[in-house]
């Protein structure tokens, strides 16, 4: 299971409409490791400016490196947390996300990062099991 969901919040789904920020909360508190990672690196941006911030380091163990994955590839948690946040996030092999800020003067930038070029530049024999 990719997140731990409070009875509250599954009635709230089950009855068809669920409160974004208690959404957001469910994910901050599921998967912490990954909400430290993007809360780190929105910081970062705020405070280097820029047109982006990136992690580099691969998670420190698989459960760190899932929580990642799930945040990151489920469409309703990843836009839950670029609307939180107010950016737009970015991912490539399983460890370097990246945030970028909903300025549109940051696209060019975006467009690079999620390329097919810088994908097959940023493959390593490390990543190989990730």
């Amino acid at each position: 299971m990719s997140l731990d969901v409070s009875p509250a919040l599954l009635e709230q789904a089950e009855r068809g409409e669920v409160d974004e920020a208690e959404f957001v909360d469910c994910v901050r508190t599921s998967l912490p490791y990954a909400w430290e990672m993007i809360s780190s690196l929105v910081a970062q941006l705020k405070v280097d400016g820029g047109s982006f911030a990136d992690n580099q380091t691969p998670p420190p163990d698989e459960q760190a490196r899932g929580q990642l994955l799930r945040a990151l590839a489920s469409d309703a948690i990843r836009g839950a947390l670029q609307r939180h946040f107010g950016v737009r996030l970015a991912f490539q092999n399983c460890h370097r996300v990246a945030v970028f800020p909903l300025d549109g003067s940051v696209d060019e930038s975006l467009a690079r990062f999620t390329s097919v070029r810088s994908q097959l530049l940023n493959q390593s024999p490390e990543f190989r099991d990730c």
